[in-house]
């Protein structure tokens, strides 16, 4: 997942490609941003920051169009990572770890349903139901998490976040599109995956729970096991369980409950000065020790920004999220922009890695939707001006890259099912 990219190096790719920068950026380094106080879910207007920052609609299109192109059509070896195989069906593909993931699966259907790309969300949802569903077993109804490229399932197991996605792109795509029939019926495919998660524990022969603790309404890691004992600060999504508790079919007050319990989760796992959460975390919030990882802010983490930010610009339910979204800017500013770290103790104590990865450039940008300092802009400038990764890790970092680049331009938006069908 990581960008590999030495410090030094991407300083100066980063004063290299600052030339040219838009004329309205420097005139607006002083000035303070303002967010919104009505969320976008209500008012129908999605914030286009880097227009506000002075970029022209031509040349963000332009932007969007080359990482579109990059990611799904690029180079074999060293840009794409969306692979069609046989006549319909395509994954996305981890190259640093040979496999195809619900969380890069899922992502590649959002991103399609965004751009208005339905061949190729049809593509990817039919490899996730052919090779990724589990169809019996321990894990029925659920999706492994991990496959290899030909569709063996590495591990039955799923991950929330695969789930969490899968069903927020399905219900997109309904909205966007219409349902179709069998398994493009997307919005009882979406309502089919929600029971599941939610009510998976009912058979207590099943050897699987549900993916969300039904006393706290936490997402957990994972439906069993030790791994249903915690949670990962990434995988709290309120502005998704907002919309769910409005077209699911069933459940509604369960996903109203579990948005409210996210925001006030957020709010224990964020570390009070720096804003850092950790990758992995206990209910009360407290980091959870997992090896070298599960303690610590690293690649799971480096979506908890986003996550902040763009409930806040859809529902703007929770003031906090303001703090928040100042309180991580003004850390990762302190630390130099250009050059922070990508993994941290959540105290901020000690940057555990000599690397500045383009992942968490484009969510530190996007915590711009919710920030109100004037520095907001210049995590801005440094998203804009940092080149697509390629090569070995351009998955996640590229991924995480072009939904960053769709909510700062407006372009990543809501569309709702019909709720009767």
């Amino acid at each position: 997942m990581f960008q590999k990219t030495p410090i030094v190096l991407l300083l100066l790719i980063f004063v290299l490609s600052s030339v040219g920068l838009p004329g309205a950026a420097s005139a607006q380094k002083g000035e303070n941003p303002v967010p919104p106080t009505t969320g976008a879910f209500y008012s129908g207007e999605y914030r286009n920051m880097l227009k506000e920052w002075g970029l022209s609609d031509e040349e963000i299109q332009t932007r969007i169009d080359e990482v579109w192109n990059q990611l799904f059509y690029g180079d074999d070896d060293t840009e794409r990572v969306y692979y069609p195989v046989e006549d319909d069906m395509a994954y996305m593909l981890d190259v640093n770890n040979d496999d195809v993931r619900t969380e890069g699966m899922s992502y590649g259907m959002m991103i399609a349903v965004q751009l208005d790309k339905q061949v190729e969300f049809n593509r990817l949802w039919k490899w996730v139901k052919t090779h990724m569903y589990n169809e019996s077993g321990r894990f029925e109804g659920y999706f492994a998490w991990h496959c290899t490229p030909d569709g063996w399932k590495i591990d039955e197991v799923p991950a929330p976040d695969g789930e969490v996605w899968f069903v927020t792109a399905l219900f997109f795509a309904a909205g966007r599109w219409g349902n179709g029939e069998g398994i493009f019926d997307y919005q009882a495919e979406a309502n089919a995956i929600l029971h599941t998660m939610l009510h998976k524990g009912d058979d207590p022969l099943a050897g699987s729970g549900n993916m969300f603790n039904t006393d706290n309404k936490f997402v957990l890691f994972g439906p069993s096991g030790g791994s249903s004992m915690h949670t990962d600060p990434s995988y709290h999504m309120p502005h998704y369980y907002e919309l769910w508790a409005r077209w699911a079919d069933e459940d509604n007050e369960f996903w109203t409950e579990a948005a409210t319990a996210s925001r006030e989760y957020f709010k224990l796992a964020a570390h009070p000065e720096t804003g850092l959460m950790p990758n992995y975390s206990e209910f009360d919030g407290t980091p959870k020790r997992s090896g070298d990882y599960g303690e610590f802010f690293g690649a799971d983490a480096w979506r908890t920004p986003s996550n902040v930010a763009v409930d806040y610009a859809w529902f703007a339910a929770d003031p906090w999220q303001i703090e928040q979204s100042n309180r991580i800017q003004a850390f990762f500013h302190s630390a130099g922009m250009g050059a922070y770290s990508d993994k941290w103790r959540v105290d901020g104590s000690e940057a555990m890695t000599p690397w500045h990865s383009l992942g968490l450039v484009a969510t530190n940008a996007v915590a711009s939707l919710a920030a109100t300092e004037s520095i907001a802009w210049e995590f801005i400038e440094e998203f804009w001006t940092t080149p697509l990764v390629t090569g070995r890790y351009r998955y996640y970092d590229g991924l995480l890259y072009m939904m960053s680049l769709l909510h700062l331009s407006g372009q990543f938006q809501i569309y709702e099912p019909s709720v009767s069908s």
